[in-house]
């Protein structure tokens, strides 16, 4: 199962994500406790190895100005959380990197796949990095197709259960990774991914 460890920030966090066994490493640019300067970002992203997804995690901020960022930073994946509509994705589409759709699961909500052009589908909840959880009954009446992510207010006691009720392909995880709001807890980040790992396809 895929595993993305996002609102990485410094050099300890990422190595404890890439230690433990991530397949990708969030960095998040727009406003947040876990807000990342590019710089930052830029020479985190270099001490990750090729086969660790690099993602740079943007809300609110214009599909072109991401795709600059991103690339200054030399990370491969963008991911647009919130209500960006089908031609921001057309806009990066043409950039060598994987995009995400982050959006949460909601009325009209296109949830199969690659439908705004993007690679990986991720379902959070409505307020991005707070740790809340949502229903995962919702997912009865709407079923996700292709590769997505589930998120929202995961961590190392809930992640077993909530892929057993949901059934994704990855999952992603912040906020249940700290010991202080924005503070990513080493041993936490290895627990969390060891015990992904140990779930059943």
């Amino acid at each position: 199962m895929f595993v993305k460890v996002c609102g990485l920030r410094t050099e300890r966090d990422v190595t404890a994500a890439v230690e433990a066994g991530a397949d990708a490493i969030g960095f998040v640019f727009s406003q947040s406790v876990r807000q990342i300067e590019p710089e930052v970002a830029r020479h985190l992203a270099q001490a990750v190895p090729e086969h660790i997804l690099t993602v740079a995690v943007f809300g609110g901020t214009p599909a072109a100005q991401a795709g600059r960022i991103a690339s200054d930073c030399g990370i491969r994946a963008i991911q647009l959380h919130g209500d960006y509509p089908r031609n921001a994705f057309a806009q990066l589409a043409e950039l060598p990197v994987r995009l995400i759709r982050a959006t949460t699961l909601g009325p009209g909500v296109e949830v199969a796949t690659g439908a705004y052009g993007e690679h990986m589908l991720l379902l959070d909840s409505s307020v991005a990095g707070s740790g809340q959880r949502w229903d995962l009954a919702l997912l009865h009446q709407k079923r996700p197709s292709g590769n997505w992510l589930l998120a929202g207010g995961l961590n190392a006691g809930n992640v077993l259960s909530a892929i057993e009720a949901a059934h994704p392909w990855g999952v992603d995880v912040s906020s249940g990774l700290e010991s202080a709001r924005g503070v990513k807890d080493p041993g936490l980040i290895r627990q969390f991914v060891s015990l992904v790992r140990s779930a059943l396809p």
